[in-house]
């Protein structure tokens, strides 16, 4: 198909749910994107978190290769080796638990809030259901995440939202104990929240929280769909903060490339989901869990934790020398290779300008830059990409 008649059929075809950027990639190999045009682009934001080891990474792939031409379904009323093996490997990098697989981050969330229900019956004669979250918030798509996320943008013509939801101020505990009720079941946040701007979690409001979900026996549930998986210099962000989620949600960067959603649960309350209480029909498949296997090899032999943290302090150091630089960066935040710049103007147009340079950026909330390059990323690569940005910078100031 041809550059024209692809958009065409895009537009009659394919429902305008995304704001559509117009590139056509046809080709991937580590953080370099290839248009139809063979044009080569540094990806410094692969799909959200998706690929973190970059794109089409050998060990992905050799598991996905591997495992084509044996079996790719087989439903969860049966076992297969590699499920188990995938779940083993969770469990030994996270928490003791168990785990439900599913195809997304939504949908493992959905499992959390599903759970968290579930517990709160069944200690609490009235039943406990409301969820604690937090603004700027983002948990999925679904009805009952989109509850759950606390930006009213996305929720804008899907009301009424499912009840069972309180949204307060993100990093302020006295906001977080004023809301908690005989109702509260649970406290559910991301560490860093992606898509609410790259708002960090403080130590001391993430141990607050840990400490009164003990007291009050209430389940925490981190939301680690973004941040999981070596994205903050270490397998799981939770592990920054010395605190343990009683259930922990993860997606994106697992499969590699492929849809995958994970629900992990401390054994106490990982048993109330009892056998037709939950399900999904595709959840950790055997392609699916051969190459999420190659994402946790090439994460440990490959040291990407440790190149994470050492080209995220680089990246840091380079970002920063730019604040200095351009007075339109108010704040650079984040940790790992999870960075954001917040501008004091709209950053669309210099997004824009980098992706004409051959630099692909995101932007959300208006004024903040995301950086989210892969962990295996070099500092030839960071340079590179600090360079187009400087540029576009320069050219919007």
């Amino acid at each position: 198909m041809k550059v024209e008649e692809i958009f065409q059929v895009y537009k009659d075809n394919i429902m305008p749910t995304y704001n559509k950027v117009p590139l056509i990639f046809v080709k991937g190999k580590g953080s370099r994107l290839w248009d139809i045009n063979s044009k080569v682009y540094l990806d410094f934001f692969p799909g959200w978190g998706v690929g973190n080891l970059g794109h089409c990474h050998p060990k992905v792939m050799q598991g996905v290769r591997d495992q084509i031409s044996k079996l790719i379904f087989i439903p969860n009323n049966y076992y297969h080796p590699f499920q188990a093996r995938l779940a083993k490997e969770l469990i030994y990098c996270s928490f003791p638990g168990k785990v439900f697989f599913a195809n997304s981050g939504a949908e493992a969330n959905e499992g959390a809030i599903k759970l968290a229900r579930k517990f709160g019956a069944s200690t609490n004669d009235q039943g406990r259901y409301e969820i604690i979250t937090f603004e700027n918030a983002f948990h999925g798509r679904t009805l009952a995440t989109l509850a759950a996320t606390g930006q009213k943008k996305y929720q804008s013509g899907f009301e009424p939202m499912p009840e069972g939801f309180k949204q307060v101020k993100f990093n302020d505990f006295a906001a977080v104990n004023q809301a908690i009720t005989s109702k509260t079941v649970a406290i559910m946040l991301e560490l860093i929240q992606g898509e609410g701007g790259v708002n960090v979690a403080t130590g001391d409001f993430v141990k607050g929280l840990r400490k009164i979900c003990d007291e009050k026996k209430l389940l925490l549930i981190i939301d680690e769909v973004q941040t999981g998986l070596g994205r903050t210099g270490k397998m799981f962000c939770y592990q920054n903060y010395g605190v343990t989620p009683d259930i922990l949600t993860l997606a994106k960067a697992l499969g590699g490339g492929l849809p995958i959603g994970v629900l992990i649960a401390k054994k106490e309350v990982s048993d109330l989901l009892t056998p037709g209480m939950h399900a999904s029909t595709f959840g950790g498949g055997p392609v699916i869990c051969k190459a999420a296997l190659g994402v946790l090899r090439a994460i440990q032999k490959e040291k990407l934790l440790k190149n994470c943290q050492a080209m995220g302090g680089y990246l840091l150091e380079k970002l920063n020398i730019l604040k200095s630089s351009y007075a339109i960066i108010k704040e650079v935040r984040g940790m790992g290779l999870m960075w954001g710049l917040e501008l004091s103007i709209e950053g669309k147009h210099i997004v824009q300008k980098c992706q004409e340079s051959g630099l692909l950026i995101n932007c959300t909330h208006d004024k903040v830059l995301r950086l989210m390059p892969a962990l295996n990323i070099t500092k030839h690569e960071c340079d590179k990409a600090v360079r187009i940005l400087e540029v576009a910078l320069k050219e919007c100031a």
